[in-house]
């Protein structure tokens, strides 16, 4: 269950779906590569979290997976991710 304030903000962008599995494939539609951790007791304890989403520099802590998806897709909504440039090149004829 996401927090009211969290669902308000999807909304205002579009974001009406709120389960897991959908925020995460919205996520991945604007960010490449993320890592999703689940964490131990004790650093949960600590940083009062289930879950912690590192994208790039940027660190969304969560206490649950759909949580931590929302606040990723939320950030790169609002502008607050950019997603790292395409590096490749296209391939040209004499690379084949």
């Amino acid at each position: 269950m996401l927090p009211d304030e969290l669902r308000q903000a999807l909304l205002i962008h579009g974001v009406s779906a709120c389960d897991e599995v959908a925020l995460r494939q919205a996520l991945e539609t604007y960010v490449p590569t993320y890592t999703l951790i689940r964490l131990a007791p004790w650093p949960a304890r600590r940083w009062k979290c289930h879950y912690r989403l590192l994208m790039r520099d940027q660190i969304y802590d969560a206490q649950s997976v759909a949580e931590a998806y929302a606040r990723g897709l939320l950030a790169v909504l609002e502008g607050r991710y950019q997603p790292e440039p395409e590096t490749q090149q296209p391939l040209t004829a004499q690379d084949e």
